[in-house]
């Protein structure tokens, strides 16, 4: 029916019709994907270092010079031109100096699993808009919850990563604190007394779940650390104990396994102890270490974590999945009506009571990915034992660089870590505290200007460190060796021209 007067066009026939993925169209999609899939493996047939040491002040220009209104009409000029801005100088992960980031290389199931689900573009907020992948999504977090061991109440969703699901797990905690208030205060009033405790090697992402909460400035109670950094459980139990004669509320403890900066895993068993007597909430982030729960070796430093009510994993740290692939875990499912919205258009609450499953009752999310379908395909080609295996490989590998540092003179290390990370600093006999800090912060920026290896950096007690993130088990000691030598010649020759009287080589 139209109105009167109204003028009927038919539909355009544009050159924007010709790139939608339709039955018309499976041609050039077979065509236009097999260039792109081409263009990256040649690509990384060609890497020969992890970055190029491009600069923003170089690459910035000629991204910033593209003119987006004006298309290239054509696939492969413009896969030429994103060869340009951006495949020439990419940060390669699967290169075995790449030590830096907790980045892994990624395995082939996965990246099939990503293909598929972007062609097919599920979005997993409701049954009505992924039927199979909503049941694929639950089974996983099954799985995952089973590997844990948090018992036959538990549930979950996949999140973005690490800083979301800690995100979800503290808002559950927050909840969770005021339903159990007992003469109830003022909401105001109990989000002013309610705390966080977590070690002095949590992740940042505590800080910013707090803020984003609506706690207090002060309300992220950090403990102290032992020798290897790991959380000190007698000063959490007196923490806990101050903040009740306080009349604060610890609303959960924060344990971590698998410090962003050390790879050191909490005293789980004697902190979910301590939490079960103190009747607060204990969430582990095992963003990290969460590799450990398909290790065929190494699953006992875990030990504890079936303990927790929430618990953060990143498929995409420890499990060789591309970002992002992540998910937040809970011991009892009920906790997860905190997240739970009911809107008519969406997830009407009809659609529980005619048991029609939707997830966006559990996320904070509403629109999003099918991410769960590359761990699902990863496990169905490969098997968790071989997941494990590629993680206990780079477990090995963090063991063989610490014995390369431990055993070199010109070199400190922090701490052992049980996971794959190491921290250390260029350090040899004779030269001036003040200098051992500029050189170490230069050898890190001369080596990532040189492309020739990436390193992390960090600062442990005041002092500018370097760090090795092991994550490829392709990267082999003779590497290890390598960076290593680049290292201490960079750090070396800075101290050479600064008391030489040469104040040419910057520092940061």
């Amino acid at each position: 029916m139209s109105l009167p007067g109204a003028t009927v066009q038919a539909p355009s026939t544009g050159a924007g019709r010709d790139h939608l993925f339709t039955a018309g169209s499976l041609e050039r999609y077979r065509r236009v994907l097999a260039d792109g899939i081409g263009r990256v493996a040649d690509r990384v047939a060609t890497v020969d270092r992890p970055c190029t040491g491009v600069t923003p002040q170089h690459l910035a220009p000629r991204v910033r010079g593209i003119d987006l209104d004006r298309p290239l009409g054509d696939t492969g000029a413009a896969l030429d031109e994103l060869h340009d801005v951006y495949l020439r100088d990419a940060v390669f992960f699967h290169h075995p100096r790449y030590l830096a980031h907790l980045n892994c290389p990624v395995v082939i199931p996965a990246l099939l699993g990503e293909a598929v689900l972007s062609a097919v573009n599920s979005s997993m907020d409701t049954w009505d808009q992924s039927a199979g992948a909503t049941l694929i999504e639950r089974r996983l977090i099954d799985w995952t919850a089973d590997r844990i061991g948090l018992g036959p109440a538990a549930d979950g969703v996949f999140t973005s990563g690490g800083t979301q699901s800690n995100l979800q797990a503290l808002l559950l905690a927050r909840e969770e604190a005021w339903a159990r208030a007992g003469a109830r205060p003022s909401r105001p009033e109990l989000l002013s007394r309610l705390r966080l405790i977590t070690s002095a090697a949590g992740h940042f992402s505590v800080q910013k779940a707090a803020k984003l909460l609506g706690l207090d400035a002060d309300a992220v109670l950090t403990v102290g650390t032992d020798t290897d950094r790991r959380m000190r459980a007698d000063e959490l139990a007196r923490e806990i104990d101050r903040c009740r004669r306080d009349g604060l509320r610890v609303m959960a403890v924060v344990a971590t396994a698998g410090t962003t900066d050390f790879g050191t895993i909490d005293p789980l068993p004697r902190i979910a102890d301590i939490c079960a007597a103190a009747g607060v909430w204990l969430h582990v982030d095992a963003a990290y270490g969460c590799g450990l729960l398909v290790s065929p070796t190494r699953r006992h430093l875990l030990d504890g974590i079936e303990r927790a009510d929430s618990v953060t994993v990143d498929y995409h740290k420890s499990f060789f999945q591309p970002v992002s692939s992540s998910a937040v875990l809970v011991r009892d499912r009920r906790v997860l009506r905190h997240v739970t919205w009911h809107a008519d258009y969406l997830n009407p609450a009809r659609a529980v009571e005619q048991h029609i499953p939707n997830q966006v009752d559990k996320s904070i999310q509403t629109t999003r990915r099918f991410d769960a379908l590359k761990l699902w395909l990863t496990l169905r080609v490969m098997g968790p034992d071989a997941v494990g295996a590629l993680f206990d490989e780079v477990i090995d590998r963090a063991a063989d660089a610490w014995r390369l540092l431990t055993g070199d003179p010109r070199f400190e290390v922090v701490t052992r870590s049980p996971l794959c990370t190491v921290v250390f600093r260029w350090r040899p006999a004779g030269v001036a505290p003040h200098l051992v800090d500029d050189a170490n912060l230069y050898a890190r920026e001369a080596l990532a200007a040189s492309g020739a290896a990436l390193v992390a950096g960090t600062r442990v007690d005041g002092a500018h460190h370097l760090k090795l993130t092991l994550l490829n088990p392709e990267t082999t000691v003779a590497d290890l060796a390598h960076v290593l030598d680049l290292i201490a010649g960079h750090a070396g020759g800075y101290v050479r021209s600064r008391t030489a009287g040469d104040l040419s080589c910057p520092v940061g």
